[in-house]
């Protein structure tokens, strides 16, 4: 019989066919499908409590936390999911379209997967806030469109890679709080905007392509150079026990006597200076109140120190700015003398004036001989704490740049004192002169809200739960709404966090209502443009629904942990406000929360409302806002929905025990 032979076309038709079932279709393109089947292993691997997705959906687009584009998964987002294990690898190597991967504040361990090498789109990589481990992978600075990257908070180890230096798009480059060593590479990024490597094992010197960021950038380190202290030698190149005394660059050693010399003569200086500064300061008690330092009252920017006390940023100066009295009341009455206090007839009365019931413990001259120390330079003025000697503690503010006749002043002044709520800063005195102005407040020992929120980042800060945002949230708006309620004209013109204070069980009080009615319009400087509503162009002229616009600004700031000048995280120049409607808009709401706040995992569904709440206060037309009125029963009603969860809460655990 013959044997069958195979026609050559048809032979080499079969062997192509073979090499495509080979070779091709094992590396075909990945599509939509496989994504899914990616992001299913995945959801198999970690787990998760808010990973329902619904599996019968041939299309995963649909599903909380995934964006798709051209049918392929560009976008990840799973923050605060309760995610844990290890991420397997093979999972990545089909989303190979992903632009942004999010998996913060999730409890990962282990390595990275290496095929996220795979992901060579990946522009946006969230891993914060987990407990990854290992050293930061090289695969990492093989993403050529790597944009912004965030491993902060984990327990990474090992020294900085180098090859951070191949990311030459990258802007952001968070690497703080983990277990890095070693020193910090050469890093030369052109576009590197955002920079921390705080909290690490890391040593050596700052690279200066660095040392432009600030030095919260590199605290709790062994790190030295610009912009911390300067490393050893920056100040000195010349050999131990040699110094420059020729000035032509090359040293001279110097004996052993002559450096005792100097040493011993440095000493006698030293001791003479203490002497003379003893002497001094006995002449300083026997002088009478009014011979103090007119100069530093009159400029308290340019204190005793030299230095300026703390812009109105968030944070409160410490005991760096202290005089011997109080505030910048002395600062007239010594100045002017005592023929000045005499003509009291054109001036004003030269006494303080206290409202309604409040206690007086103490008058002008008390408060001339009390200590004071700056607390901060505000809108309108600088604020001081001032300590009597009966023990009292006041904070006084010098108003500046008072554009209004005395009558008018004592006028809208008294109005302000006789403001009483809770939830207002109680104004207890003023004092008015032609050249001084000033107010006496309560003082509130814990500060502002702004210095609660951006002041401390170090390990030992206490975190703000959802309870005490909630409650500050609350408090500050009953206390907007008491102002509202006092006529429709009535607004408080300058609502911001750093405006906010705190008593010592957090009950909120505002503080500098009424005073924008008092000066001039170049007293309302930059710093308040991210809580102006857009419809404000005079600061003396605020209704009550700009009031209500500047409300919602401070409730995102209170959501988000964000200033509002501050909150540039994905484009140049946007605001707060925006910043939050772009993210919420694209529902990716959880990523706009506090990393604080998304560890409490029972209170999601009162943080979205409270986020839709300030959404709707900061609308951009004023009719579309609510009023204060509807802001505090919005907020009262959130607040008893967390009570009565946490009360059902309580019942099921005593029905288990």
């Amino acid at each position: 019989m013959k044997p069958f032979r195979l026609p050559i076309s048809s032979f080499l038709s079969l062997s192509l066919l073979l090499v495509v079932l080979v070779v091709v279709v094992p590396y075909a393109e990945p599509d939509l499908n496989s994504d899914r089947a990616a992001l299913l292993a995945l959801r198999k691997a970690v787990g998760g409590r808010t990973l329902l997705w619904n599996a019968t959906l041939e299309r995963p687009c649909s599903w909380a936390g995934v964006r798709c584009e051209n049918d392929r998964v560009t976008v990840l987002r799973l923050p605060g999911v309760a995610l844990s294990g290890d991420l397997p690898n093979g999972i990545f190597a089909n989303l190979t379209a992903l632009r942004t991967l999010s998996l913060r504040v999730n409890a990962l361990t282990g390595s990275l997967p290496s095929d996220l090498a795979s992901c060579v789109n990946l522009r946006n990589l969230y891993l914060q806030g987990n407990f990854f481990s290992g050293e930061i992978p090289e695969f990492l600075t093989s993403l050529p469109d790597l944009v912004r990257l965030n491993l902060a908070l984990n327990n990474f180890s090992g020294e900085i890679p180098p090859s951070f230096n191949n990311l030459t798009r990258l802007r952001t480059l968070f690497l703080e709080n983990n277990q890095l060593s070693g020193p910090i590479p050469d890093l030369k990024l052109p576009d590197l905007a955002q920079f921390n490597v705080s909290n690490n094992l890391l040593n050596g010197s700052i690279p200066e392509k660095l040392q432009t960021f600030p030095s919260d950038s590199f605290l709790g380190t062994s790190l030295c150079g610009k912009p911390l202290s300067l490393c050893p030698g920056d100040n000195d190149t010349l050999p131990t026990g040699e110094v420059n005394i020729n000035g032509n660059g090359k040293g001279k050693k110097l004996s052993g006597g002559v450096i005792a010399g100097i040493v011993i003569g440095c000493v006698v200086a030293a001791l003479a200076i203490v002497i003379l500064l003893i002497v001094c300061c006995r002449r300083k008690r026997i002088q009478k109140t009014s011979s103090v330092d007119v100069a530093a009252l009159k400029h308290p920017e340019s204190d005793v120190s030299g230095e300026k006390p703390a812009e109105e940023n968030g944070g409160f100066n410490n005991g760096n700015n202290r005089f011997s009295v109080a505030a910048a009341a002395a600062a007239a009455m010594a100045g002017n003398g005592k023929s000045e206090v005499n003509n009291n007839a054109a001036d004003g009365v030269k006494k303080l004036v206290f409202f309604g019931n409040a206690a007086r413990v103490f008058d002008l001259e008390d408060l001339l001989r009390a200590s004071a120390e700056v607390l901060g330079k505000g809108t309108f003025g600088t604020a001081y704490k001032a300590v009597l000697e009966v023990g009292t503690v006041v904070a006084v503010k010098r108003l500046k740049d008072v554009t209004i006749t005395d009558k008018e002043f004592k006028e809208k002044i008294e109005a302000v004192g006789a403001m009483d709520h809770e939830n207002l800063v109680p104004l207890r005195a003023y004092y008015y002169s032609r050249d001084e102005k000033l107010l006496v407040y309560d003082y509130m020992p814990m500060g502002s809200l702004s210095a609660l929120l951006h002041g401390n980042k170090g390990a030992g800060r206490t975190p703000l739960n959802w309870e005490i945002r909630s409650a500050i949230a609350l408090g500050a708006s009953r206390g907007i709404q008491y102002l509202h309620s006092q006529g429709p004209n009535v607004s408080h013109g300058n609502i911001k966090s750093s405006n906010i204070l705190l008593t010592k069980s957090y009950t909120s009080r505002v503080s500098d209502f009424g005073l924008a009615h008092l000066v001039g319009p170049s007293s309302t400087p930059n710093r308040v443009a991210g809580y102006r509503a857009p419809e404000v162009t005079d600061p003396r002229k605020v209704s009550q629904k700009a009031d209500v616009y500047s409300f919602g600004v401070l409730l995102l700031e209170l959501l988000t942990g964000k200033p509002p000048t501050h909150a540039l995280l994905n484009e140049e120049g946007v605001d707060l406000p925006r910043w939050v409607q772009s993210i919420v808009k694209e529902e990716w709401t959880s990523e706009v929360f506090d990393l604080e706040l998304l560890r409490y995992q029972n209170v999601e569904e009162e943080m979205v409302q409270m986020l839709q709440l300030a959404i709707d206060c900061a609308a951009q037309y004023p009719d579309k806002r609510p009023t204060m009125s509807e802001v505090t029963c919005r907020i009262e009603e959130l607040c008893r929905s967390s009570l009565r969860e946490d009360h059902q809460d309580n019942e099921l655990v005593k029905e288990a025990d």
